[in-house]
Parts: structure tokens; sequence; C-alpha cells
């Protein structure tokens, strides 16, 4: 589809500038050209967008499409089938909010990724990290204290969703396997976490060994590893082990903060998770147990991206929400709004988020040779992010590579 959006006000990530009565080119899910004023059209079609904000779509680099359940331990009497459809319904509303990619830290596969990519499910562009790798006890190993034998990934969702490896040979084995089966990244578990029921918050999971074993096998296939961590230790571990980004990162201090500048790391902060498993956790069957430690990891949040900034971390968007939750996906600008201006959330969701991908030039903005990711926006974010918020009612027109899966302006 060829299509000239003409005469809007492009918002520009990169720059932090808008830029008034700009057009752009659409041509085969390419951006071809952006140009001041009005373009030829051919045999384009013209969709005038004068006085309203055109931007790139949305990119949200921790998501979980396959948790579809607040209560984890309810997804082990889920058919596959079954849940395939749930995350359909969850990545619809995904787009809709404008993320037009995400980056699936647990859970999907790559048979998901393909059925967005070939149209047969609407939702944003997927890069998956397949299952998880968790040490037995650790934030990915959902077993009951009284269980034994792990799961069956073939017959229990929750199994699907995560792996338990330990030792050098099996974490390498386990790397290997989700590198074959088609993993963009790999994701391992390096702390304890909120909604495992087993594990202390603060516990330090892996060894050094371990973590540099599944590093040097994901970069030996082009690959990085991301990390699950909350405390001081298990994000210098990681960082020190070779892991590229670290999830969440609540519980650093400004020592840990600087290791990860100098190491290149990068922080994937998801605080609305912590706030939307406050106020709505309880409705949807949050343990007292994962309650408690959701509100220490909330305390820090903020305090540990403020101190990611002062130090130079390059800042990541993701939001970790689950299942009934996921609908405050975008409330996350409005969290880091409390200290950020909008424009470096913005830049989060876009520009950073695309080098956490390694999409450089192909995602995050709207430049010639980029995907054709296109929100067409009523009101200013950088002025005022609430026009991000409300379910992508602000948003009357969103473009996928290309495609319109929503069009409010005819």
């Amino acid at each position: 589809m060829n299509i000239v959006f003409e005469g809007g006000r492009l918002l520009d990530p990169r720059s932090g500038t808008i830029r008034d009565n700009t057009s752009v080119r659409v041509e085969d899910g390419r951006v071809k050209e952006v140009s001041q004023g009005t373009l030829a059209a051919g045999t384009a079609q013209v969709i005038d967008v004068a006085g309203k904000i055109v931007m790139p779509g949305l990119i949200d680099c921790h998501v979980h499409v396959f948790l579809t359940e607040v209560n984890l331990r309810s997804l082990d009497q889920i058919p596959l089938t079954k849940l395939t459809a749930r995350a359909s319904v969850l990545m619809r509303g995904m787009i809709m909010r404008g993320f037009t990619t995400v980056r699936d830290t647990g859970g999907a596969d790559a048979g998901i990724r393909e059925a967005v990519a070939e149209g047969s499910l609407l939702g944003p562009r997927l890069f998956i990290s397949g299952a998880p790798i968790s040490q037995t006890g650790g934030h990915g190993d959902h077993r009951r204290p009284v269980e034994n034998r792990l799961g069956c990934a073939c017959c229990s969702a929750l199994s699907f969703t995560s792996r338990v490896a330990d030792g050098v040979p099996d974490v390498i084995k386990a790397v290997r396997d989700e590198l074959r089966k088609g993993a963009d990244h790999i994701k391992i578990m390096c702390s304890g976490g909120v909604a495992s029921q087993n594990d202390p918050l603060e516990s330090v999971q892996y060894r050094m060994d371990e973590i540099e074993a599944a590093c040097e096998e994901a970069n030996r296939w082009g690959r990085y590893v991301a990390a699950h961590a909350y405390s001081i230790d298990a994000v210098k571990r990681a960082v020190r082990g070779g892991v590229r980004t670290i999830e969440h990162g609540n519980l650093i201090d400004e020592e840990t903060a600087k290791l990860m500048a100098e190491k290149g790391a990068f922080l994937v902060p998801t605080l609305v998770t912590y706030d939307s498993m406050r106020r709505r956790g309880r409705d949807f069957g949050m343990t007292e147990y994962s309650l408690a430690k959701n509100a220490k990891v909330l305390e820090g949040g903020l305090r540990s991206l403020e101190l990611c900034r002062r130090a130079g971390v390059q800042i990541g968007f993701g939001t970790d929400l689950l299942g009934q939750l996921q609908n405050d996906e975008s409330r996350e600008f409005l969290i880091r709004g409390q200290i950020e201006k909008p424009i470096d959330t913005i830049r989060s969701a876009t520009i950073v988020n695309a080098q956490i991908l390694r999409q450089e030039g192909k995602l995050g903005e709207l430049v010639p040779g980029a995907w054709a990711d296109v929100l067409v926006v009523d009101g200013n974010p950088l002025n005022d992010v609430n026009v991000l918020q409300d379910q992508g009612a602000h948003m009357p027109l969103i473009m996928k590579e290309g495609d319109i899966v929503k069009n409010a302006l005819a």
C-alpha cells in the first residue's frame, strides 16, 4: 500500500522537536520520503493529517503475551491452544494503544511471532526470548514445594513459559535450544521476583560461570542476554557476566548504576506493573506474599531510575504487566513523568528501544528506509502524555509496516 500522509506535525524523537507541515510517503511497508510541505502523490493514497501529530509507533521492550493471568498458577490448567487465543486478545490491545513493536521477555515462541508477521493474528511485531531460563528454585521454577517433577511444556501453559537449567553444561544446552527454536534474545533469571511464590526477592540466582556461559553462547549466535534482576548483587553479577539488558533493576544503588554505564548495559524499568499490582493485583488472585514483595520494589523503582539517568545509563521502556492488568500499559508514561520530561520517556519507547532490539534506523523513528510504523495523534505528547492514554482513543490512525490497522480519519 502506497500512502502519503500530508501536512502533519512530525514528532522526531531523536531531536525532540516537532516539524510543522511535514509529509511522509510510505511505499511497500517502508518510509520512502519525508519532506517539508507537500509531496507529489502520483498513484498513492493521500491522507490529510494537517494539524495532527505524526509519530513513530511505540516499542514496549518488556511484555509477556502468553502470561494471560495475574495469578500465574492458574496457567497450569490452561491448554496451549486457549493460551494462544488469549494472547491474541492481549496483542490486539497492545497495537491499538500504539505499540507496534514489542519484545516478549518470556513465553512467546517463534510460532506466535510468525503468526503475527504473516497476518494470521493482529498484533505488534514480536521479538522473542522463548522460555526464560531459571535455576532450580529460581524465579522461573513454578513448582510448588511439594512437587518434585518439572511440568511438561506440551501440556501445561505454565511450564511452556519457562524452563529450568542448572550448571554450566545444562545452561549452555538450554540457551542453544532456545536459539535453535528461534529466540531473538535469551532471558535468564538472576534474582527473586514478585510473582514467584518460593524465592525471596533479594535472592541472588545463577553462579557467575553460569551467567557467563549463557552470555557467551548468545553472543556466539549474534544474540544477547536479558536478565531479570532486582538487587544490587544480582545486577552487578549479571552485568559483569556479560548481560546486555537489566530488566527491572528497582533496588540498585549509585555504584551499580555507574557499573552499568561503564559496561554499556541498558536498563529496562517496568514501573507500571508494580503500581498496577498494588492497585488491582489482589482482585485477580495475587497472594499476600507477592503483594508484600511488590510494595518493596514499588518504593525503589523511581529512585533507581533516577540513579541510572544521572549515571548515563541508556534507559529503555517496558511494562511487564500480567494478564488482566495489561490494559495499564500506557500508564508507564504517566509514572515516569514524575521524574522525566515527556520526550525522555518517548525516546525510551522509540529510539532507545530500537537500539536494544538492534533495529536502529528501522524502528523508533520515521526516516527513509524505516518500517512504516506510524501513529497519528490528536494532541502533542511532548506537552501532555495523556494523549497516549485511554487505550489509543487519541490515535485516530495506527499503521504497522505500511498496513493501516485503525483509521478513524476516513
